[in-house]
């Protein structure tokens, strides 16, 4: 049925679980899940229901709180670096701008800082505009609870997240040269393209070879990637948009090896995420649908 609210608002609703676990598998389970318990209420009671889309997003809110709980016991187990999943998106995606931030993973990355509520609190409130009352009774809070934690969530947020705003042309040129420098192994084009104080982090999940922990400064940024190059002999680097902004996708001899989703400003990569665990790649092959 096209006028079913939950296939209305399926979009909504995997973008907010997303937002919440950074996860696209766990989103999907979520926004399953939801559907189900919307699957058993009779025809009266979906007719007792007086805002279909905040009772969708409430129940989502609430599933969503229950596997962040179980995903930070899980992750105390994980190797190496744990970063989001990350998803292909439609380059429209970037026309709403702060959708784009929202699940950029400069943002994500952020998030991942927050407590399972503030968290919760912090993407209802700030991107999708859930009015205070709305939000209580999704999180079990009082609505001036909420507006407290609202508040220092978005203190936190804004202390953390980059603030320069870069336009489309600029992403996509740095971009370009970032792969150019890649597929010709070029260091000083590498050089010339990274913030001198970069910061380069990589996820293989104890599934691939990773380095441990966050690399810093281009110099050894820049010899790394030069000696990954190097190291294999047929390496594919071309441009996708990932999170809402232009990334890389690589495949080494002519299969997915990983996604690297960039940080750019003033013309140059300052943060660096590459993801190579094979379990969050799964998804890279069809584009997420995202909306607010």
């Amino acid at each position: 049925m096209t006028d079913d609210p939950f296939v209305a608002h399926r979009s909504l609703l995997f973008t907010v679980a997303y937002e919440m676990l950074g996860s696209a598998a766990d989103a999907e389970d979520v926004v399953q899940e939801t559907w189900l318990r919307w699957a058993d209420l009779d025809t009266a009671a979906r007719e007792d229901v007086r805002d279909p889309r905040a009772y969708l997003v409430r129940i989502v809110t609430r599933q969503s709180l229950n596997r962040l709980r179980t995903m930070a016991r899980q992750r105390e187990d994980y190797v190496g670096e744990w970063l989001p999943e990350p998803l292909l998106t439609s380059p429209d995606v970037a026309e709403d701008i702060e959708l784009a931030e929202s699940v950029s993973f400069a943002m994500l990355t952020v998030l991942e800082t927050l407590g399972p509520t503030e968290r919760a609190v912090f993407v209802l409130r700030e991107v999708f505009e859930t009015p205070y009352d709305e939000i209580a009774e999704a999180v079990d809070k009082t609505p001036a609870a909420v507006r407290q934690i609202a508040h220092r969530a978005r203190a936190h947020v804004v202390a953390r997240r980059p603030r320069v705003q870069v336009s489309r042309a600029e992403q996509e040129a740095v971009v370009e040269r970032f792969l150019a420098a890649i597929r010709s192994g070029d260091m000083q084009g590498l050089l010339d393209v990274l913030a001198p104080d970069v910061v380069a982090v990589a996820d293989g999940g104890g599934v691939v070879a990773a380095v441990k922990g966050p690399i810093e400064g281009a110099d050894r940024v820049a010899k790394l990637l030069a000696l990954l190059v190097k190291s294999v002999t047929v390496l594919e680097a071309r441009p996708v948009w990932l999170n809402g902004a232009p990334g890389a996708r690589i495949d080494i001899e002519g299969e997915l090896a990983g996604v690297v989703n960039l940080v750019i400003e003033d013309g140059r990569i300052t943060r660096l995420y590459t993801t190579l665990n094979p379990h969050k790649l799964a998804r890279l092959d069809e584009e997420a649908e995202l909306s607010r």
